[in-house]
């Protein structure tokens, strides 16, 4: 088990283990949310999406199982991927956190092989609290006794936390910055840590953050024993949409004519830094905008980067 938590980047730093894992010939349970537009994308079992069949009779069970007790949404949905993961044979089994880490429905798992933790900032206030300390202690909660962690680029004060409570836990860190680093040269990737340096081509996925994700899985990736070829898939073989995707086909597309189409899910503060940034690597060219999101979010703060 390789569960991981943060406010951005979890999917994506998921995605590269993912396929540094699964370029080795293992295979490899996933859970992610959200959906993008099937919910069977939250749950790949052995590698392939979970089979309309398979997941009618697996929510069928838990909903027998549960019999009228109270139950949310992400709770059931959560015990069918378990569920279901636990009836095919897997090498490893991918968890992201839902919302926070320490209350989280899949921080049910007592003893992972990793944790994960991708960057910190403000999102989701009304359930973590309002400052970044609060919203790290809850993220942190993932950790657990003396099993290691890898830490991506934090700020200061949501490092602390993390630290404070590995401390407690006896659980070793290997921190972004600290104990490896990853950066753009040119045209490479740059990985470095205790093992040596690695050049490596630039992620699939387009944006300067990526850089920091993708040293992330790097990371993990090294601490569960794997090496250049697993690290080079990692970013290479990486698939995760609405991650700043360029749209290639579809009625939308053709109807563009020669306009580019590009589509990403960020929805906080920390997002629209990460896609100004990636935009301000684009080509100069006259950009549009059509942008939606849930009231609940800090709109102003997305916008402002």
């Amino acid at each position: 088990m390789i569960h991981v938590a943060g406010t951005n980047g979890k999917g994506s730093t998921q995605a590269m283990i993912r396929a540094g894992l699964e370029s080795a010939g293992l295979k490899v349970h996933a859970y992610t949310s959200p959906h993008l537009a099937h919910f069977h994308e939250r749950i790949r079992v052995a590698g392939e999406l979970i089979s309309e069949p398979m997941l009618a009779e697996m929510l069928a069970e838990c909903e027998a199982a549960n019999a009228g007790e109270p139950i949310t949404f992400f709770e059931i949905t959560t015990a069918a991927a378990f569920l279901a993961f636990s009836r095919i044979d897997a090498d490893y089994t991918l968890l992201e956190v839902g919302l926070g880490g320490r209350l989280d429905a899949t921080n049910v798992i007592e003893d992972p092989r990793l944790t994960v933790i991708t960057p910190i900032s403000i999102d989701h206030t009304q359930y973590l609290g309002d400052t970044l300390e609060a919203i790290a202690g809850e993220k942190a909660g993932i950790l657990k006794r003396r099993v290691p962690c890898i830490v991506g680029r934090q700020l200061p004060a949501a490092r602390e936390v993390i630290e404070a409570r590995a401390e407690r836990l006896h659980a070793p860190l290997r921190i972004a910055g600290q104990d490896w680093v990853s950066l753009r040269e040119g045209d490479a990737l740059v990985y470095q840590d205790d093992n040596g340096l690695m050049d490596l081509p630039l992620p699939a996925l387009p944006g300067p953050h990526q850089i920091d994700n993708a040293g992330t899985a790097i990371a993990a990736l090294r601490e569960l024993g794997f090496g250049r070829v697993e690290a080079r898939a990692a970013v290479t073989e990486v698939e995760w949409p609405a991650r700043m995707q360029r749209l290639k086909s579809g009625p939308l597309v053709e109807a563009a004519g020669d306009c580019e189409l590009w589509l990403d899910g960020g929805h906080n503060p920390a997002g629209g830094i990460a896609i100004a940034a990636t935009l301000a690597a684009l080509p100069k060219r006259p950009t549009h905008l059509v942008c939606g999101m849930l009231n609940t979010k800090d709109v102003v703060g997305y916008m402002q980067p």
